[in-house]
């Protein structure tokens, strides 16, 4: 705790960043700093994709109805 004031931050941040060092180097258990990075990277991809399918399931019932109405009107 007395140090945090010296480098400008509250003990709390020193504290985080002294778990984050060590999970990271391997000393105590946890999700690395790049195991985070990769899984938000994950995620955020998910997101994307599903957004994709949810447009190409809404164009392909939107042309399967065009086709269908195409058919009726020959």
């Amino acid at each position: 705790e007395s140090i945090a004031p010296k480098i400008g931050c509250v003990p709390q941040t020193l504290n985080e960043w002294v778990r984050k060092q060590e999970i990271d180097t391997g000393l105590r258990d946890g999700v690395t700093s790049e195991e985070r990075d990769r899984i938000k990277a994950l995620e955020r991809e998910v997101k994307e994709l599903r957004r994709a399918n949810e447009i190409l399931k809404l164009a392909s019932a939107f042309f399967a109805q065009a086709e269908l109405d195409r058919k009726l009107k020959s």
